[in-house]
């Protein structure tokens, strides 16, 4: 089968590779209608990992079961379903309490598990013509018959519940301001995920001006970093709790009630391309009133062979943990456990409530996918979003 292959840094290849086949009783072999390219894996991509070249990438997956194994019992061959990108088993002590992200049993001595990501576990990615699903009964999230919200669908696999999974840590809830920074596609889909969950105001902090207007379409407030400094713009439009009367107005008191971090290690400062893996964090800590809370979905990694410094290239960061513990915030963090939050969110879909595809910005055919991965880690010609069509 055809299949997006990484070659090394910047570069991937679409190549004829193995066809997936039936391994275990409990797996499928399913038809790849939609794949799509992640943020995460333009980590890979740019070589910023300890990934290997022969990868096939891809852990957005949507598609046909085409294969049954013998000891699977709620799937048929024809069913449309969507894979979380996590591979999880469903039975361990993680996979039981919800936390499928960090499954015990998928991936040998490590907690967690997805297709086509480096340290995942053996697990062949999605973008291509087929792919094996392990677990399906437990893995394979079943979709209404047709093609009817294709796009929407597809991103239930990894970015429209990682995102909400950001609102999620950082217990957004009704009335209240947020913080979003980072408008790629979690950070949109995180944005969108407050609004639904009924915030007041969501701040969207980015420097891309396609992503910011596709903030500011859904109702959002876009704020440039490189024009204005976020943290004193977003103290400025919050001047306290404006719905209590005992609340008083003062420098302590202004900022966003809660604040999500969609950019991870990758982050650069202001008005510049030096990164500073670390100053999203901190400005999120500055931008947060007293008492909030941060969500953390943006990737963050325990080696970085590009980092800055030599800190950060062993995963270690100079967060203001001070000034945190000053002002009593709370912080939640780690991948998102997809198996909580996608068949609440398909149903969203299915009854109109929600339509994430509005992130899609391009779907083109797989193999047009090594120019897709060029343009998408540019940011250029308005690339927020690429749907793959094997």
């Amino acid at each position: 089968m055809r299949a997006v292959v990484y070659k090394g840094p910047f570069e991937v290849a679409v190549e004829n590779v193995e066809d997936p086949k039936i391994q275990d009783p409990n797996d499928v072999v399913v038809r790849i209608t939609s794949t799509c390219i992640c943020g995460s894996d333009l980590h890979m991509y740019e070589g910023r990992t300890a990934a290997e070249p022969g990868i096939v990438f891809g852990h957005e997956n949507l598609g046909i079961v085409e294969e049954v194994g013998p000891g699977v019992t709620s799937l048929r061959q024809g069913d449309r379903v969507v894979m979380p990108f996590n591979v999880a088993c469903g039975f361990c002590k993680n996979c039981q309490r919800g936390y499928t992200g960090f499954c015990l049993t998928v991936n040998q001595g490590f907690a967690g598990g997805a297709y086509g990501y480096v340290a995942m576990g053996p697990y062949t990615g999605g973008q291509a013509e087929y792919l094996r699903v392990p677990f399906a009964d437990f893995n394979c999230l079943k979709l209404p018959e047709g093609d009817e919200h294709e796009a929407d669908f597809a991103l239930l696999a990894d970015i429209f519940p990682t995102g909400y999974h950001g609102t999620e840590l950082a217990d957004v809830r009704p009335g209240e301001t947020v913080a979003v920074f980072g408008a790629g596609p979690v950070g949109l889909m995180a944005a969108y995920s407050a609004m639904i969950r009924g915030a007041e105001r969501v701040f969207v902090v980015d420097r891309v001006k396609e992503r910011l207007d596709k903030a500011e379409e859904i109702g959002c407030i876009p704020v440039n970093f490189d024009e204005v400094d976020p943290v004193e713009y977003i103290k400025e439009q919050t001047p306290g709790n404006r719905l209590s009367t005992l609340s008083v107005d003062n420098e302590a008191n202004r900022g966003v009630d809660k604040g999500i971090d969609a950019v991870g290690y990758q982050a650069h400062v202001r008005g510049g391309e030096r990164e500073e893996p670390a100053i999203v964090l901190n400005t999120l800590i500055e931008c947060v009133r007293p008492t909030g809370a941060l969500g953390v979905p943006g990737l963050y990694v325990p080696a970085d062979p590009g980092a800055p410094d030599d800190a950060a290239k062993k995963g270690q960061l100079l967060v203001s943990i001070g000034r945190m513990f000053e002002k009593g915030l709370r912080m939640g963090t780690g991948q998102c456990n997809v198996k909580r939050y996608n068949a609440y969110l398909r149903d969203l879909i299915i009854a109109g409530r929600a339509k994430p595809s509005f992130v899609v910005s391009h779907e083109v055919p797989l193999d047009q996918a090594p120019e897709a991965y060029e343009k998408f880690d540019k940011r250029i010609e308005g690339y927020t979003k690429v749907i793959l069509k094997p």
